[in-house]
C-alpha cells in the first residue's frame, strides 16, 4: 500500500473513558468481524489482568482498511503508572484521538497522556465519548478540553482540534451533538481528513525504531515500530543498532504487518506502516533496525524517571515452596530483568544482599501489576514496603508529588479534608455539585500510601479517588502513616474460633479459624498503636458435657480481606508481604519475638547525631 494511504493514530484518555470500547467498535463496523465471530466487549483487552481490572496495561495494534486507506490504531494505557507504554507508543503515530468521558469530562491522566502528544508536536481529535449518559455536559466539557490544551501550552494550531461526540458502547458518532445517529463512519472520515500521513522519505534507506516487543514460541521475539524511513523486504539482511551504538547485521526470518488483531506475513512493507520484524537473537525497546547500507541509529526513546521502589526477595517463611514451584532466588532474579526489556518504565538493580533485589517503577499500580503477574505465572517471593525515590535537585532532596482528583458524597467532605491534611495536602480547588463535591489536592506521593482503603472507609464505599504524578517537590519531612500496630502469631498451628473470638476485642482479624499460621506472621491490626504477640491456636478448656457445646453461641466477624494494593499500603519498614500463586500473606521480616526485640534495642541504641 502506498505511504499516502497509510494512517496510524494513538488513542488516549484517563482509566476507563472507551478507549478499548471505542477500538472494538472501529473493528467491528469497519468488517475485520463478523457478528458471530465477536463475543462479549474489549476485544482489545487481551490479558487477564486487563480483562479482570477494566484497564488497558499494555499497548496494543490494530489495523483495518476504510475507503482504500488502511488505518493503524494503537491502544494506549490510560494510566500514569504506564506512561513508559504510552510515551514510546506515542512515537509510532501521527495523530491521536483525544477521549473524555461526557459527564466526567478531563480527569488526571487526561492531562497525563495529552501532555505527552502535545510536546511530540501531535495535533488531537477530540471524541466526546459516552454521550447516551443522562447527566452529559457537552459544552462544559469541551470548555474543560480547551483550558486543558491552553494550561499544557497547545500551540495555535493544536488549540484549533475537531471534535467529534460518540457512544462507543452504542456504536454511534456524530459532528454535531444534534445530529441524528450514525455509526462510526463520521469519525473514520475525520481521521482520515485530519490524521496526516507519515512524512519520512520513501525513497531513502530503511530505518525504523523499535518502540514494542512480541514474543512468538516459534520465531522468538519480534520487533515492533512504525518504518520511518524507506521500505523493507522480507528474507532480506539488515543492520541493528543497540542503545550503546554496537552494530550486528541479521537475516529477517518474518515480516509482518497487521490487519484486525492479527499479525500477518507480508513479502515488503513502505515508510509509515506499522510493522513486525523477527530474526534478531536478541532485541530490546529504544533500538533502530537500519538498512546495512546505511546504518543510522534514531534517537533513543526517553522515558519518566521512576517515582516508587519496592524490594524483591526470596520467601523465606516456613510456608516456602508450598504454593509456587518458582521459589528461588535466581529464578526470581531472571524474571524481574527480563520484563525490562519490554517494560521500559522499570529498574531492577542488584542489592548487597544476594537474594534482595530493587525494583523501581511510576507508581503502585505499575509495580503491583508486575508482582500479579508474577504469582499468576507461578513465582513466590517476599516484597517490602514501597519507598519513594529521592531526587537531587541542586543539592536538595525532592521526592515525588501527586495531583489527585477526589469526588465524594457532601457529608464526607469534612472528615476526607482532614485526612488529606494529615498527609501534608494542599488543596488545590473545589468544586461543588448539587449533592457531592469534587476536591483538588496535591500531595506527597509518601502520603497516599495506604490512603486508599481509609480513603474508602471515610466515604463507605462511594467515593472516587484519581491520581496522576505532577512533580518533584522538596523533600517536606516525616508523614504520619499507619496510626495502629498489628497482632502477630506467637506460635506455629491453626487458628480456632475460640481464641479468635477473645481476641476480637483488640482488633480486627486478617484470618477465619482453622487456618494454618506460623511464628512472626500479621494476623490482624490492633486497635492501640503498639505491636501484640497472641496466641489464636489456644482451644477451650472443656469440663462438662455443658461446657462442651458452648461455642455454638460464638459469632466472629468477618476476617478482613485486603487487595495487593492495600497489603502494599498497610505495610511498615519492620514487614513484609509474602506472595505465592494462592496466598498474600502479611509478615515481620524477623519472626521471632526475642530477636525483634533485640534488634530494636540495638538499632535504639546507635547514637544520633547533634547537630
Amino acid at each position: 500500500m502506498k505511504q499516502e494511504l497509510i494512517r496510524n493514530v494513538g488513542i488516549i484518555a484517563h482509566v476507563d473513558h472507551g478507549k478499548t470500547t471505542l477500538v472494538d467498535c472501529l473493528l467491528k463496523q469497519s468488517g475485520m468481524f463478523r457478528d458471530s465471530e465477536v463475543t462479549g466487549t474489549c476485544i482489545m483487552d487481551s490479558n487477564e489482568l486487563e480483562k479482570e481490572r477494566g484497564i488497558t496495561i499494555f499497548s496494543k495494534n490494530a489495523a483495518i482498511e476504510y475507503k482504500g486507506h488502511k488505518i493503524n490504531i494503537v491502544d494506549t494505557p490510560g494510566h500514569a503508572d504506564f506512561g513508559g507504554e504510552v510515551e514510546r507508543i506515542l512515537k509510532m503515530v501521527s495523530g491521536v484521538l483525544l477521549l473524555a468521558d461526557a459527564v466526567e469530562g478531563p480527569m488526571p491522566q487526561t492531562r497525563f497522556v495529552l501532555k505527552k502528544s502535545l510536546e511530540l508536536g501531535l495535533k488531537p481529535i477530540v471524541v466526546i465519548n459516552k454521550i447516551d449518559r443522562p447527566a452529559r455536559r457537552l459544552e462544559k466539557v469541551v470548555d474543560e478540553v480547551f483550558d486543558l490544551f491552553v494550561d499544557l501550552g497547545a500551540n495555535d494550531e493544536q488549540l484549533d482540534f475537531s471534535i467529534i461526540y460518540t457512544s462507543a458502547k452504542q456504536g454511534i458518532s456524530r459532528i454535531n451533538p444534534e445530529d441524528e445517529d450514525r455509526d462510526i463512519t463520521p469519525l473514520l472520515d475525520l481521521i482520515l481528513e485530519k490524521v496526516p500521513a507519515h512524512q519520512g522519505d520513501s525513497e531513502g534507506p530503511f530505518q525504523m525504531l523499535v518502540s514494542s516487543i512480541d514474543y512468538d514460541d516459534y520465531v522468538g521475539r519480534i520487533a515492533i515500530g512504525t518504518i520511518n524511513r524507506g521500505s523493507i523486504q522480507a528474507k532480506q539482511t539488515y543492520t541493528q543498532i543497540n542503545r550503546q551504538g554496537d552494530m550486528e547485521s541479521f537475516s529477517i526470518s518474518k515480516l509482518y504487518c497487521y490487519q484486525g488483531l492479527s499479525k500477518v506475513e507480508s513479502p515488503a512493507a513502505v515508510t509509515g506502516d506499522i510493522i513486525g520484524i523477527a530474526g534478531m537473537k536478541e532485541v530490546e525497546i529504544g533500538e533502530t533496525i537500519a538498512d546495512s547500507s546505511s546504518p543510522e541509529p534514531l534517537p533513543v526513546i526517553e522515558i519518566d524517571e521512576p517515582t516508587l521502589s519496592i524490594h524483591f526477595s526470596s520467601n523465606t517463611s516456613p510456608f516456602a515452596g508450598r504454593e509456587g514451584d518458582l521459589v528461588t532466588s535466581r529464578q526470581v532474579r531472571d524474571r524481574l530483568f527480563r520484563e525490562t526489556r519490554s517494560n521500559v518504565s522499570l529498574r531492577v538493580e542488584e542489592t548487597d544482599t544476594q537474594d534482595t533485589f530493587k525494583v523501581s517503577g511510576r507508581g503502585e499500580l505499575h509495580l503491583t501489576i508486575l508482582i500479579e503477574t508474577m504469582r499468576r505465572e507461578g513465582y513466590e517471593f517476599s516484597v517490602s514496603r514501597p519507598e519513594v525515590l529521592i531526587k537531587d535537585i541542586d543539592g536538595v532532596p525532592h521526592e515525588p508529588e501527586e495531583f489527585v482528583i477526589l469526588d465524594i458524597d457532601d457529608s464526607h467532605v469534612g472528615s476526607v479534608m482532614e485526612a488529606m491534611g494529615k498527609r501534608k495536602a494542599t488543596m488545590k480547588n473545589m468544586i461543588q455539585g448539587e449533592t457531592t463535591a469534587r476536591l483538588e489536592f496535591v500531595i506527597p506521593t509518601r502520603g497516599l500510601f495506604g490512603f486508599r482503603s481509609e480513603f474508602l472507609t471515610l466515604t463507605k464505599g462511594t467515593g472516587i479517588i484519581n491520581r496522576n504524578f505532577h512533580n518533584f517537590i522538596p523533600h517536606c519531612g516525616e508523614i504520619a502513616q499507619r496510626t495502629h500496630g498489628v497482632l502477630i502469631a506467637m506460635e506455629n498451628g491453626n487458628t480456632t474460633g475460640f481464641s479468635l473470638f477473645n481476641l476480637q476485642e483488640r482488633g480486627s482479624m486478617f484470618l477465619g479459624p482453622a487456618e494454618e499460621i506460623y511464628t512472626g506472621m500479621i494476623v490482624g491490626t490492633n486497635k492501640k498503636d503498639n505491636d501484640l504477640v497472641v496466641n489464636l491456636c489456644k482451644e477451650k478448656k472443656l469440663s462438662n458435657m455443658r461446657a462442651s457445646g458452648s461455642d455454638v453461641n460464638i459469632i466472629l466477624t468477618p476476617p478482613i480481606i485486603m487487595s495487593l494494593e492495600q497489603v502494599l499500603g498497610f505495610l511498615n519498614e519492620d514487614e513484609l508481604a509474602e506472595i505465592t500463586p494462592k496466598s498474600i500473606r502479611l509478615r515481620k521480616k524477623i519472626l521471632n519475638e526475642s530477636d525483634r526485640k533485640r534488634f530494636g534495642r540495638a538499632r535504639n541504641s546507635i547514637p544520633v547525631p547533634v547537630s
